[in-house]
């Protein structure tokens, strides 16, 4: 099996309501992300014969992804008031209403289906909240 492995990193804040701890609070991160997709055999012709995927296709379409959530508020549906977004919203923040709670664990799952709804055949994701502490998604 050939494994290509490539990151991108972004930062942005996020908060985990009802949770007991410093992380209900509006915090930031430096977050890195990476991906590993793989294959059985290369390409035996065309362009990227002898290649799984073309490493700059793969890490610009996940450097595509970091550039949509960099420098936002990841915000999970439902987690504060209409008008306190609605606030937001006119003062001109940049958020995200994301379907999930915002965890490293949740953002390692959506980036994985995001790439393989790009055609990558994906072996896993990271996502680094901190330069210690990451979550994989893998199935």
């Amino acid at each position: 099996m050939y494994i290509l492995r490539t990151k991108a990193e972004f930062d942005s804040a996020h908060f985990l309501k009802d949770y007991v701890g410093k992380c209900a609070n509006i915090h930031g991160h430096r977050w890195i992300i990476t991906v590993e997709v793989g294959s059985e055999d290369v390409k035996s012709e065309g362009p990227d014969r002898g290649m799984v995927v073309d490493f700059g296709k793969l890490k610009d379409d996940l450097k595509e992804e970091a550039a949509k959530l960099d420098h936002t508020l990841l915000i999970e549906k439902g987690s504060i008031r209409e008008t306190t977004k609605a606030a937001m919203e006119e003062e001109g923040f940049s958020m995200i209403e994301l379907d999930f709670r915002p965890t490293a664990e949740n953002l390692a799952k959506y980036l994985y289906e995001v790439m393989e709804a790009k055609g990558y055949q994906v072996i896993r994701t990271r996502v680094f909240e901190t330069p210690e502490n990451c979550a994989e998604y893998t199935r």
